[in-house]
């Protein structure tokens, strides 16, 4: 069962982690409910999380810089010696910061580096129950060896009996999805700055030979500067292959070759990219319909309207992302080189 509301995690004194939650009085959060971990500054850009003398943990070389997208990927190993692991008592534990379906969010800070980081925290017993345990492990996996700006760190992660901790990059501007049904849409020039941000992680994640598949407002943050960041790889693989058969992703945004059971490969993130351009522009998917069947064929049929006050050449990309024939679709270079973004957009937001 999920936390109560009000309520925080607090570790157990004891030599074993069993009673993780404590009320604490309002207004009040942290571990003992001493200090509010929200108002410590980050650690500055390019720091990252290590615990003291450790082997193992998250890499402490200064994350690559946006232009340097072929970074090496150096492998983060969660299995650290014996003794040096992770555990719920190398942290302050703050304010929740969102709830999913099996866990919660929480603002948290190692306590030796004082390095500020979101503590996602999942119950095993509803992963089991759901029977997505594999997702979790493919999830970790495939995160963990990712470095890219755009990117969601996950720094490692721990477990005790009824739970599993993963240490996250914490995005201090919160949800995209929140802005963007607080603006109720974005103008051009604010979604040229997250489209092409987005477009250059993809291509980052396809050249790894990851395939994202869930590509929505709501798996992506925003972090202390405003920039993109993708948040969620539940629903990613690591394809070398490059085919796969898996009916996965969110209805609004899933693309033909998937509602028609055909093969998919990376070109599914190209046709999602268009669905999320065109819901940043209008504030809504471009094939919303009042059911799911009417929502499947609009997709399939690729029938495909637009507001007046869309410009052309915004047309013309979105467009070219939500082909029918998945090899038709404009490659992740070709759209970032594409007038609508290339001819608007700051160099220092890319």
């Amino acid at each position: 069962m999920a936390a109560e509301p009000g309520r925080v995690l607090k570790p157990f004194n004891g030599g074993q982690l069993q009673h993780l939650t404590a009320a604490v009085k309002p207004g009040m959060v942290g571990v003992q409910a001493k200090e509010n971990i929200s108002s410590t500054p980050t650690a500055e850009p390019g720091r990252v999380l290590k615990p003291p003398n450790r082997a193992g943990g998250p890499d402490p070389n200064p994350i690559a810089k946006p232009s340097t997208e072929k970074e090496q990927v150096s492998s983060i190993n969660p299995k650290e010696p014996s003794g040096q692991r992770w555990s719920l008592q190398d942290f302050d534990i703050g304010r929740p910061l969102g709830k999913g379906k099996f866990g919660n969010v929480y603002l948290a800070r190692e306590k030796s580096t004082k390095y500020v980081v979101a503590l996602k925290v999942l119950f095993k017993s509803q992963l089991q129950k759901a029977g997505v345990e594999h997702q979790l492990r493919r999830e970790v996996e495939i995160q963990s060896h990712l470095r890219h700006p755009h990117i969601l760190r996950l720094f490692g992660y721990f477990h005790d009996k009824t739970r599993v901790y993963l240490i996250l990059e914490y995005a201090p501007k919160g949800e995209l999805y929140k802005e963007l049904m607080k603006n109720a849409r974005f103008d051009e020039k604010r979604a040229i700055v997250y489209i092409s941000q987005l477009a250059s992680a993809l291509r980052y994640c396809h050249g790894k030979k990851v395939i994202h598949r869930d590509i929505k407002p709501e798996n992506l943050l925003l972090g202390n500067t405003g920039d993109l960041k993708i948040a969620d790889f539940g629903w990613s693989v690591h394809a070398p292959s490059s085919r796969r058969t898996t009916l996965c992703g969110t209805l609004d945004y899933l693309p033909p070759e998937m509602i028609e059971g055909n093969l998919h490969d990376e070109k599914v993130d190209l046709w999602s990219l268009g669905v999320l351009c065109y819901e940043f522009l209008v504030g809504k998917p471009p094939f919303e319909a009042a059911s799911h069947e009417d929502t499947y064929r609009r997709i399939t049929r690729v029938d495909l309207r637009f507001p007046s006050y869309v410009s052309d050449p915004a047309k013309n990309l979105i467009s070219l992302l939500l082909k029918h024939d998945p090899n038709k679709r404009l490659s992740l270079d070709k759209v970032l080189e594409h007038p609508w973004i290339k001819d608007n957009q700051n160099p220092d937001t890319s």
